[in-house]
């Protein structure tokens, strides 16, 4: 009997797996962190994305260097796609609900422990930010959250044909997936240099070129750029700062905070370790003090500076001189402070020191002697005067904060189990990569479950499709509940008989929905989830021969015509989703 327990317990959880792949939410891919990678190799063998190598914008992109391609790959991003967090998007679950879902694979506790959203109290920052309020959940009972499902390069194009969007749009795992795609396939970095980084509430990319290369939302943040205390810097640092990272997901596997098995290779994932710790540690230099100061405002207020104005010494407060940075194309930092200075007006200066305040020439001639921070703290309390010492010290220990960020990742500790993964390279094509992996997909779990994702209709089991269908899609039912049938039937007909996938791939009747598009095949399931949520025990039939699919449901058939040149019998009973 245990035996036949086991036995069903793994087809349960491999049937969720596979019904995951195909909404992908931020829960499903914490509870499969295999899910991750396959997002990315799914845009990869997306025609959508290798059509980007023919614009204008990408035009002798191979020649160029490292920075060059990724910041132009960033300004195409930031063009064509916006972020989207909107919570009616892609709806909302509850807690009881996706409890129930994994209770029998998954520790619930540890997934409290772990997940913003089930109530993880591992850092002071959520009570901080008011989690539940931060994203527009406070009108709601605490049991209710977001499905926040992952887009593929189609639905994040997809966007366009929603009101209100003139471009594409996407939440963060769908931005670092698409990020990843871009960069191999337009900017030719190899799979074995990037890795994705998720945390409890943001997903990130950290692609192992050079110094090292942050990609965050829709931007990229290099080394220089994580120091350099800008508003931009302080939203990418947060994340890292404050969470502990969950998943890192690469080419050749995944490790996860909490699981004991890792599939990553060993040697990749300390070289990921070894290259995150030193992107984000700097020695404190002038400039980097400069940047600290523009990043912790409220110690601008101790400093003042010293000029030679035609032979007369002047002082300005320091915090004067940043806001002309403002305005200026000059900073504050060492080497173009005197073009800033004579921007500034002359009755901004003092013709004698001001009281109270360090000569930020004095601390900058302190960091070009000291060794470390200590040493440069105690020289600095000798120049501190008035100023308290404790101040002092708070500032150091701000100052260590900032040019140190001490990752908290996955524990090295794992037991590494090796997976077959597609050896894909720069220099292969499209139809080559889709044809390794679908070569390798009997083989590899990664190769498999990349062919869900895509949505591959022709070549996988559409059970676990109709399962995500029917129990994941609850815009399009909450948006039509109470029109009947019939009128539903005669609004999806009226929609254009287009889908926003290619081929013999299928969208979600909830992407049939928000984008009011899609194939006969997509529109009866947009409607069988409607009868199936207003009627758990219905029964419901879809034939598709070829050109023509009809919904068979109480008597009543609904026909739609398909240009996906499929045949396939489809019964919904209850939870049952028979397909042959």
């Amino acid at each position: 009997m245990e035996s036949v327990a086991k036995k069903d317990l793994t087809e349960l959880k491999r049937i969720e797996k596979l019904s995951s792949a195909f909404t992908l939410s931020d829960m499903e891919i914490f509870i499969f962190p295999e899910l991750f990678y396959p997002l990315v190799l799914a845009n990869i063998m997306s025609p959508l994305i290798w059509e980007w190598r023919k614009d204008p914008w990408f035009q002798d992109i191979e020649k160029k260097s490292f920075i060059y391609k990724v910041n132009r790959i960033k300004q195409f991003i930031i063009q064509n796609y916006v972020f989207n967090l909107d919570l009616s998007t892609w709806g909302l679950t509850s807690k009881p609900r996706e409890i129930d879902r994994f209770k029998l694979f998954f520790d619930i506790d540890l997934l409290k422990q772990s997940n913003a959203l089930f109530g993880y109290e591992g850092d002071k920052y959520y009570f901080d930010i008011d989690i539940r309020k931060h994203f527009g959940l406070d009108k709601y009972n605490s049991d209710i959250i977001p499905y926040w499902k992952t887009e593929t390069i189609e639905a994040m194009n997809a966007f366009r044909h929603k009101d209100n969007y003139s471009t594409g749009a996407g939440e963060c795992v769908s931005l670092s997936a698409l990020y990843a795609a871009a960069m191999f396939v337009v900017g030719k970095i190899p799979l074995d240099k990037i890795f994705l980084i998720a945390t409890p509430l943001h997903s990130q990319n950290f692609i192992t070129e050079k110094e090292g290369l942050l990609t965050n939302n829709r931007r990229i943040v290099t080394k220089n750029m994580w120091f350099n205390g800008t508003s931009l810097s302080v939203k990418a640092r947060r994340a890292l700062e404050n969470e502990r990272v969950t998943i890192v997901s690469h080419i050749s596997g995944y490790i996860h905070t909490l699981y004991n098995e890792a599939t990553i290779n060993k040697e990749s994932y300390n070289h990921f370790s070894k290259k995150l710790r030193e992107f984000l540690v700097t020695d404190l230099t002038d400039i980097i003090f400069i940047n600290f100061l523009r990043f912790k405002g409220k110690y601008k207020k101790l400093f003042q500076y010293k000029c030679d104005c035609g032979g007369k010494d002047l002082y300005i407060p320091v915090e004067k001189i940043f806001e002309y940075e403002h305005t200026s194309k000059y900073s504050a930092a060492p080497d173009t402070r005197e073009l800033l200075m004579e921007e500034i007006e002359g009755d901004e200066f003092h013709l004698s020191p001001l009281q109270g305040m360090i000569l930020l020439n004095d601390f900058e001639k302190i960091l070009k002697t000291c060794k470390d921070l200590k040493e440069t703290e105690k020289e600095v309390i000798k120049i501190a005067g008035q100023i308290p010492e404790e101040t002092i010290h708070e500032m150091f220990d701000e100052i260590s904060s900032f040019i140190c960020t001490i990752p908290r990742l996955p524990a090295t500790e794992k037991n590494y189990v090796s997976t077959r993964v597609p050896h894909i390279s720069t220099e292969n094509t499209r139809e080559q990569i889709v044809e390794i992996i679908k070569d390798l997909s009997s083989e590899s779990e990664l190769a498999l479950l990349t062919l869900y994702v895509y949505r591959q209709m022709d070549l996988i089991d559409w059970q676990p499709f109709i399962k995500a269908c029917i129990e994941r899609n609850p815009v399009c039912f909450s948006d039509l509940n109470g029109i009947s049938l019939q009128e539903v039937y005669e609004i999806v007909s009226g929609m254009p008989d287009i889908s926003i996938y290619d081929g013999t791939r299928l969208a979600l009747p909830d992407e049939v929905w928000n984008f009011r598009r899609g194939d006969g095949i997509e529109k009866a399931l947009l409607l069988a989830d409607i009868i199936l949520n207003k009627d758990s025990d219905a029964v419901v039939k879809i034939e598709i021969s070829e050109k023509a699919v009809t919904l068979s449901y109480e008597g009543n058939r609904f026909n739609f015509n398909s240009a996906k040149n499929l045949r396939k019998s489809i019964l919904i009973s209850g939870n049952n989703y028979v397909v042959e």
